[in-house]
């Protein structure tokens, strides 16, 4: 195994960890003002769908990262209606959100387009790859970073921004608060729901730029169920990384090697087994936490 064959599966692990990070960031906000928010697969599915929509009939890529972003954040607004301001239950709402959005997709994909399965047009404008100046000339770290987009780099800086709001300032505090005890922070003033409404919503947005860099990242189209479960390995992110923004990036990371590592190896074993990978490795790091967790209950008792 070579440097540049090592160099290879890192750029892919980059690429591969874009969409996962920005969703379990939504998670993990989510997490922090105790709202649990299952339906992070149909807000990417929603942003994949529509970021396509508006790419293929303007030609901006600016106005499709907007789309994505705000059919997100749409959702997203739905779940906060429901399961924060009417206390609807929380599985219902993202099971059904889920089944419903991705049904939709299918349904919508046909209906405009008069296509199933898949729309790959060469019409649809791909995002800008960009290959920093002297970097791109350095070996092994000019093939790591090669070909990124804007939102590989961008959803590293999203996470140290939501670390700092979170435990830097006093807004943040206060949000931290609601999840910590929201009875306890409402009678402080703070005006919990609306916390939580709000960052319901932000959960969306940053899953509707994590569908939109799926759609838009390195391939440039929409398939049926393109998410493919990621909403769900998102969760598992959000939960290995403790909810804790920095901690988050690593967790995705780890997601996204094992999806890197994957693509490596389609060459080499069947594609079932290299496409089942990130997934086995999903519930092997629940397991692994849970049992951690347990454990750690059981010492403080």
């Amino acid at each position: 195994m070579n440097s540049a064959y090592i160099a290879s599966i890192v750029n892919s692990t980059l690429r591969s960890t874009t969409p996962i990070l920005l969703a379990a960031l939504g998670c993990a906000m989510c997490n922090r003002v105790g709202v649990f928010n299952i339906a992070l697969e149909a807000q990417m599915l929603i942003a994949c769908f529509c970021s396509i929509v508006v790419n293929f009939f303007t030609g901006s890529i600016l106005l499709s990262v907007l789309a994505g972003i705000t059919s997100g954040a749409l959702v997203g607004a739905v779940v906060a209606v429901l399961q924060v301001k009417y206390k609807a239950p929380d599985m219902v709402i993202g099971t059904s959100l889920n089944l419903l959005i991705n049904g939709a997709t299918t349904f919508l994909l046909y209906v405009i387009f008069g296509l199933r399965g898949r729309l790959v047009d060469e019409r649809l404008v791909p995002m800008y790859k960009i290959n920093l100046p002297v970097i791109k000339d350095i070996p092994f770290l000019g093939r790591v970073l090669e070909n990124l987009t804007i939102l590989d780099y961008l959803c590293y800086v999203i996470a140290i921004v939501l670390f700092i709001f979170l435990f830097k300032t006093v807004a943040g505090y206060r949000t931290l608060s609601v999840g910590i005890n929201k009875e306890a922070a409402e009678s402080l003033g703070t005006k919990g729901t609306r916390i939580q409404m709000a960052v319901v919503v932000l959960s969306g947005a940053l899953c509707g730029l994590g569908g939109t860099a799926l759609s838009m990242g390195q391939v440039t189209m929409f398939t049926e169920n393109m998410t493919s479960g990621r909403g769900f390995i998102a969760m598992a992110a959000s939960s290995l990384g403790m909810s804790h923004p920095l901690l988050v990036i690593f967790s995705s990371l780890f997601f996204g090697l094992c999806q890197g590592i994957g693509l490596a190896l389609q060459n080499v074993i069947k594609s079932q087994l290299t496409m089942a990978l990130p997934y086995i490795a999903t519930v092997v790091a629940l397991v692994l936490f849970s049992r951690r967790t347990a454990t750690g209950k059981l010492r403080k008792s």
